[in-house]
């Protein structure tokens, strides 16, 4: 899974991609286009069932699910139009699966706006607004096309022509297309797939707040979600920069430090919330080999499940053995937990549960 990093020029998305992928790969600094080239980093999702697991089996090796996270160029208005680093900004976030729009909500002299002050919903306009113009000219520069062979009768133009005036007029009032993606039909959604349209991503907004107002995190989080209807998360990039270097309880220990035991949101939700909201969960295997996530879509039944191990294995199906994590946790070990009766025999309808712990029996 690939996310975007979005936002205006000094709204800090280079310094938040070097804390999600601990590292000093991307330039930061208060100038726009600070980011010319994307930078791509890849980010475990830091689950301690994975480590838990790993007790109980004592296994050799532990392997996280991943995000693969790209810091994009700064975007500024007419940026639909070339304006800035415009078509280069576009073009990748096309080859994107989600958006992360961090957002600017921090006061600092030092450190310019290009529009002169701190707005966020005003920077958020500025965003989607460029994406939805970006995806109105694809639409326009598609439909004369399409108009001639619908006069001509050809029943695929004709369905795509309808689904692109459907999406033009969503766009034109001001909506992004995800937004109401479930009013589309099944075949109307694998057309607009075929667009791949910026506005048609999953969209998570980032308030990047001052270390002060990382107090108010519960507060702000609801105000902007009540204003966007979006999923919200809230982060300092500049406390995650500061513990760039930390293990986990050395991050644990300065936070505690800083703010008590006021539960602040770090990197930890973003990353978790990202993955939740492109519609993917993971399932896990455990020996003393090694314990390992294994990243699939929500509703997977359990042969795709293990198609993400091989082919063979989703193939060659014939049955799974599946414990629930928190069965497994109880009992310790595999073997009581099978005496109890916890693990379950499932066959090629079980739909598999984020969480589940699962051997397959296969025949190739």
């Amino acid at each position: 899974m690939k996310i975007g990093i979005v936002g205006l020029p000094n709204v800090g998305k280079s310094t938040l991609f070097n804390a999600l992928t601990n590292s000093y790969s991307a330039d930061s600094g208060n100038f726009p286009f600070c980011t010319i080239d994307a930078n791509t980093g890849i980010v475990d999702v830091k689950d301690e069932r994975v480590d838990k697991l790993s007790e109980i089996s004592n296994s050799k090796n532990k392997i996280y699910a991943n995000i693969k996270f790209v810091d994009i160029a700064g975007l500024v208005k007419g940026a639909s139009n070339g304006e800035g680093l415009g078509n280069k900004f576009l073009g990748n976030i096309r080859e994107v699966d989600a958006i992360v729009q961090v957002v600017r909500h921090f006061e600092d002299e030092d450190v310019n706006h290009v529009d002169g002050n701190v707005d966020p919903m005003r920077d958020i306009e500025t965003i989607n607004t460029e994406l939805i113009i970006s995806d109105l000219q694809q639409i326009e520069d598609k439909l004369p096309q399409l108009s001639k062979k619908v006069k001509s009768k050809d029943k695929d133009a004709i369905d795509t022509f309808s689904v692109l005036e459907k999406a033009k007029s969503i766009l034109q009032e001001g909506k992004l297309i995800y937004d109401i993606y479930s009013d589309f039909s099944d075949k109307e959604k694998n057309i607009l797939k075929q667009y791949n349209f910026l506005t048609n991503k999953p969209f998570i907004y980032v308030l990047n707040v001052s270390e002060e107002n990382i107090l108010n995190s519960s507060k702000l989080i609801k105000e902007y979600e009540k204003k966007l209807d979006k999923v919200v998360c809230l982060v300092s990039a500049k406390i995650e920069a500061d513990m760039i270097e930390f293990d986990k309880q050395e991050k644990q220990d300065f936070l505690k430090d800083m703010y008590g035991d006021v539960k602040i949101p770090t990197l930890d939700d973003l990353i978790k919330k990202s993955f939740d909201e492109v519609g993917l969960m993971y399932y896990f295997t455990s020996g003393e080999k090694e314990t390992k996530a294994w990243t699939i879509l929500k509703n997977s039944t359990a042969p795709q499940a293990a198609g993400a191990i091989h082919t063979d294995f989703q193939r060659g199906f014939i049955k799974a053995e599946i414990v629930k994590y928190e069965d497994l946790l109880e009992t310790f070990s595999w073997q009581k937990a099978k005496e109890k009766g916890l693990v379950k025999l499932q066959g090629k309808d079980y739909v598999v549960q984020d969480g589940d712990v699962i051997i397959f029996k296969f025949n190739v």
